[in-house]
């Protein structure tokens, strides 16, 4: 076989990529569609097993897991999302309640209400939903709850066990982009990922939970992260993501992430969500990634909606399970 025979052989040869539950049969440089990684039933899986853990935990005599949720004013995108997550705490059965208070409310009032619950020794997790008002310190707010209910793992001393690979609560939607990974058996061992966006709760957390090593008490994913932001010239971002194995981002800009950035056979996982008015005049959920254009290089994509978003709602229902045990664990 000549060389150019083998290479001509070698440039069409066939790939099998296992996708969840069947076998598809790619040609590796072919431009069909990318396999869609299903956050609703992901999801749902890990909500049917945090109900069977919960069920379990009461059959063995322990109360059922509390969630209070605090919603200060009245956008509509935070009742949504509190409203979302109440709707899980019933589906797996977990106890809940929604505080409201005005958008006026001072941040005195809304500190003592944080601290009653703190003492509340049958509340498990609290979580304050932001943003809040402006005249109310968002750091201040996520340090007075009880860093053993801090289910949102947006309390300083949390993200410091997360920064050293202590166990700690993950915030949701960077857990949930861990477990779609995992659950999809995306390679992250020594492979390159780039992470659009830095914010505290979402990029900062997934890159220290991707780039660290695997061998301590909350386990790493031993990649090398490129972590870009606001600031990252958009020539330089092209740079890195072209090379990136997995894109991931976070930034609320849409289309962001372009077809020409996208490195052949790559996973591309989108958390933004963008409500836009198409030309028909109707509201639209869109993320960062031109989703038609890179599905279309992409190994793996997440849709907007359907992707990141319902696992945000899922892991914190694991992360309330845990927070009932730990406190139960550390009173005895």
């Amino acid at each position: 076989m000549t060389l150019f025979t083998r290479t001509l052989h070698l440039s069409v040869r066939l790939i099998r990529v296992q996708a969840r539950g069947s076998t598809q049969i790619h040609c590796k440089y072919s431009k069909k569609t990318a396999n869609i990684i299903d956050g609703k039933k992901i999801s749902a899986e890990i909500k049917a097993e945090v109900k069977k853990e919960i069920d379990q935990w009461v059959g063995q005599g322990h109360r059922r897991p509390c969630l209070i949720a605090i919603l200060v004013g009245e956008d509509p995108a935070s009742q949504k999302y509190v409203e979302n997550k109440m709707i899980a705490c019933k589906a797996v059965g977990i106890e809940s309640k929604t505080i409201r208070l005005a958008d006026t409310t001072e941040e005195s009032v809304l500190l003592t209400q944080i601290d009653k619950l703190n003492q509340d020794s049958n509340v498990d997790g609290i979580l304050v939903q932001l943003p809040v008002p402006e005249h109310i310190c968002e750091k201040k707010v996520m340090n007075a709850v009880d860093p053993q209910k801090d289910v949102d793992g947006f309390h300083t001393i949390n993200v410091g066990k997360l920064m050293a690979n202590a166990d700690t609560f993950v915030p949701a939607t960077a857990l949930g982009v861990i477990e779609l990974i995992k659950r999809y058996n995306i390679p992250t061992f020594g492979k390159n990922i780039v992470i659009c966006g830095r914010s505290k709760n979402v990029g900062l957390p997934m890159a220290l939970l991707l780039h660290s090593d695997a061998k301590y008490e909350l386990p790493g994913h031993e990649a090398t992260v490129t972590l870009c932001h606001r600031h990252t010239p958009p020539e330089e971002l092209e740079f890195f993501a072209k090379r990136a194995d997995i894109i991931i981002s976070a930034t609320g800009v849409v289309n962001l992430i372009k077809p020409q950035m996208i490195k052949p056979g790559a996973c591309v996982i989108d958390v933004g969500i963008n409500r836009i008015t198409t030309e028909e005049g109707k509201t639209k959920l869109v993320g960062d990634v031109d989703f038609e254009g890179v599905s279309k290089v992409a190994g793996y994509i997440t849709p907007v909606p359907g992707g990141v978003g319902p696992m945000t709602v899922a892991m914190l229902m694991f992360n309330t399970l845990k927070a009932a045990k730990q406190l139960v664990n550390n009173n005895n």
